[in-house]
């Protein structure tokens, strides 16, 4: 009984962490037409701000893996989130949409060591049969930041002005460093084994992207896994822009989508208790790709309105809470000593599609929702294809670890 408390309680501080990301995105989607104002630059260009998040995230990503590995997870991640802090107080004195920028990657650059050490530390403290179902709780987490991240987010914008934002991002981030240093325990042995030279983890990475597992699951995962970013940096025009909501009814419907994710990651513990992991990925990618092109075909028609369009939004993110947990279990399963590595690639690989997504989004003109639909059909297929390339190789891959286990 003791250790399952324990595991839960693990589990809740890994979840508070793995938030640092999602709440730094979702605060701020309300401020957008305030923060174009402030700066005298279209709505669409603030999509930038975003995405120099996601870069400073995919791009961190490689340089946290080995030092969380070398110097064990906790001295890592407390300099990325007290860069994170810096640069929020940067993003809060902004002087121009320029500065802004800078200031949100340096402020990705920094929270992306809180993505990295709780997908990490997932391997670290729970066995290999409980990941999948312990990433689909933790992604519990991550989904219900946009129920109450917007809300708060929008709350804050309207009392105090969209600085305001930044400086209740820096307060909670600064809570949660001191939560995680006193209460977390450490879940890995700092090794000197670990080199920090660019040549010797140029060669790690290497072997981590060569494996079936990882190359087929990564970047499967990654491109089905996107279209939360290109729903996330096109809601706003989709919503806001194109539809006319306020600020208030915008959030609402964010939240009410995000429901998806939560409902659908719930789910996914008790299919798990069925089928495996690359079962439920395929079958859920396939019922994606299904519901992204009826999305496109329908906004092209120009059938539908905004009742589908959240409709649609709520049945694609809810396939994301299936195909996410699943993807980065059966693609971080091979890897023992060098989990920090494999957790940095794998989240520099999701990030990096991300930031390229998101930037995409910040050149679509707010004249319609085509585009930007269109993205999250192209990238369903996109990961259906790379799926089936790789198919072969990791079921081979995944049966014979099976065979040496036993």
């Amino acid at each position: 009984m003791e250790t399952k408390r324990s595991s839960w309680f693990i589990l809740c501080l890994l979840g508070v962490l793995s938030v640092v990301g999602p709440f730094s995105i979702d605060m701020y989607l309300t401020a957008y037409l305030q923060v174009a104002s402030d700066f005298g630059v279209p709505s669409n260009a603030i999509a930038l701000t975003i995405s120099a998040y996601f870069i400073g995230m995919a791009g961190g990503q490689l340089f946290y893996g080995p030092l969380l590995d070398r110097f064990g997870r906790k001295p890592p991640l407390a300099a990325g989130l007290s860069l994170y802090i810096a640069a929020s107080l940067g993003c809060a004195l902004s002087t121009s949409v320029e500065m802004l920028i800078a200031m949100r990657f340096l402020q990705g650059l920094g929270g992306c060591g809180a993505q990295v050490a709780s997908l990490a530390m997932v391997r670290d403290f729970f066995p290999p049969k409980q990941r999948a179902k312990i990433l689909s709780s933790l992604f519990l987490f991550i989904a219900v930041s946009p129920l109450l991240a917007p809300t708060i987010g929008g709350f804050i914008v309207a009392s105090w002005g969209w600085r305001a934002v930044f400086v209740a991002l820096l307060l909670v981030v600064g809570s949660i460093l001191t939560l995680i240093w006193l209460l977390l325990p450490e879940g890995h042995k700092a090794d000197r084994g670990i080199s920090l030279r660019f040549g010797p983890i140029l060669k790690e990475y290497s072997t981590i992207v060569r494996h079936p597992c990882f190359a087929t699951y990564a970047f499967a995962g990654a491109f089905s896994f996107s279209g939360l970013f290109a729903y996330v940096a096109g809601a706003p025009i989709v919503f806001m822009d194109n539809f006319h909501l306020s600020a208030t009814a915008f959030s609402s419907i964010f939240a009410v989508v995000a429901c998806g994710l939560i409902g659908a990651s719930q789910l996914n513990v008790l299919l798990l208790k069925k089928f495996s992991s690359a079962t439920l990925f395929a079958a859920v990618l396939c019922l994606q790709i299904l519901v992204t092109l009826s999305f496109v075909i329908g906004t092209w028609a120009g059938w539908y309105g905004i009742t589908a369009t959240v409709v649609f939004f709520f049945l694609t993110l809810s396939c994301l809470g299936i195909t996410y947990p699943n993807a980065a279990s059966i693609a971080m399963a091979p890897f023992a000593r060098n989990t920090g590595s494999a957790a940095a690639l794998l989240g520099f690989i999701q990030l990096g599609l991300g930031a390229a997504i998101s930037s995409g989004v910040s050149f679509v003109k707010a004249s319609g929702n085509l585009p930007i639909v269109g993205i999250l059909s192209v990238t369903s297929m996109l990961a259906g294809l790379v799926l089936l390339l790789g198919w072969r190789r990791a079921q081979a891959a995944i049966a014979a670890a099976s065979t040496q286990n036993h």
